[in-house]
């Protein structure tokens, strides 16, 4: 689980959301450099639109038909009630807000949409100095930023709708990651945004409401001084409300407690036996809600860790 900054947080949850805009604020600020190797992978797949008179078959946390109804749209404060701190130094788990408890919006792209219709992705390794300038990407990581690969690749969404995301991960697991997003899309596991992770602040006030898609984060591993596995860009969090990460009396997103309830199955939710974890398990990547001491519902990496 990832803090960003207020900056950050309102970059990303609100501004694009109050603008309405689905532009490429994020992938316009770091095109291909000339030396990027690009390749473009597409699949033509369904209608980006549902049928009339869909209905809802998904039990395993997929969603076909477009949200509505409460808990569709963010409320105005998302993003802007700080939480107390706690001696963990993380906020108050306090209990999930009406508005949350079945959360099913997806925001406005921050980058261009891709061309065609059903999954489609873009890889360009190494990744252009734009891209990685934008990211928690700085001397001192465990990582080069030579060996990080910019993913630009479409997902479902809460809305029933086509969108566009992006992702930085390791080169050595690009095209195994484009997989697992061409599962996911194929199965219409929702998400509400894929992203890449401008800032890691852990000092930042806690909101606990975040969520998104995303991998590479130069951090330390949850309560640890290690670094973890996103800090090499070998691990990716999905929907991180919908799939919180607990250990003991620390839930975070500190707000997600309903979710930690995996028998209630709703939309965005890793579980056991889905499409989700089948797709990161084909590719030999691990999810953290097997852990025994901590559950990380949100964690795939491909060491386990």
């Amino acid at each position: 689980m990832t803090r960003t900054t207020p900056l950050a947080a309102t970059v990303v949850v609100l501004a694009t959301l109050l603008t309405g805009c689905g532009g490429a604020s994020g992938g316009a600020s770091g095109g291909p450099a000339e030396s990027s190797a690009e390749v473009v992978v597409s699949a033509a797949g369904p209608s980006t639109r549902p049928a009339a008179g869909c209905v809802e078959r998904g039990l395993a946390g997929t969603q076909r038909c477009p949200a509505t109804g409460f808990g569709s749209r963010p409320p105005g404060w998302l993003g802007t009630r700080e939480l107390p701190r706690t001696s963990s130094g993380y906020g108050e788990v306090q209990a999930t807000p009406p508005a949350l408890r079945r959360r099913r919006w997806t925001l406005p792209d921050t980058v261009a949409m891709l061309p065609g219709k059903g999954f489609a992705a873009k890889v360009v390794s190494p990744a252009p100095a734009g891209v990685v300038r934008r990211s928690t990407w700085e001397p001192g990581c465990p990582v080069a930023a030579s060996d990080l690969a910019w993913l630009r690749l479409t997902f479902w969404g809460f809305d029933a709708q086509r969108h566009t995301g992006e992702l930085l991960v390791h080169r050595t697991v690009a095209d195994d990651i484009v997989s697992v997003f061409r599962t996911l899309y194929r199965e219409r596991f929702p998400q509400e945004q894929v992203v890449i992770v401008r800032s890691y602040d852990p000092d930042a006030p806690p909101t606990g409401d975040g969520n998104g898609t995303g991998s590479f984060v130069c951090r330390p591993a949850t309560g640890a001084t290690y670094f973890s596995q996103h800090a090499y860009g070998l691990a990716i969090d999905l929907n991180t409300f919908q799939n919180p990460y607990q250990k003991a009396d620390v839930v975070l997103p500190e707000l997600a407690s309903a979710y930690l309830r995996r028998d209630a199955v709703r939309p965005g939710m890793v579980v056991s036996g889905g499409p989700v974890i089948g797709a990161f398990a084909r590719i030999g990547w691990e999810w953290g809600g097997y852990w025994n001491s901590a559950k990380d519902y949100q964690h795939f990496s491909q060491n386990g860790r």
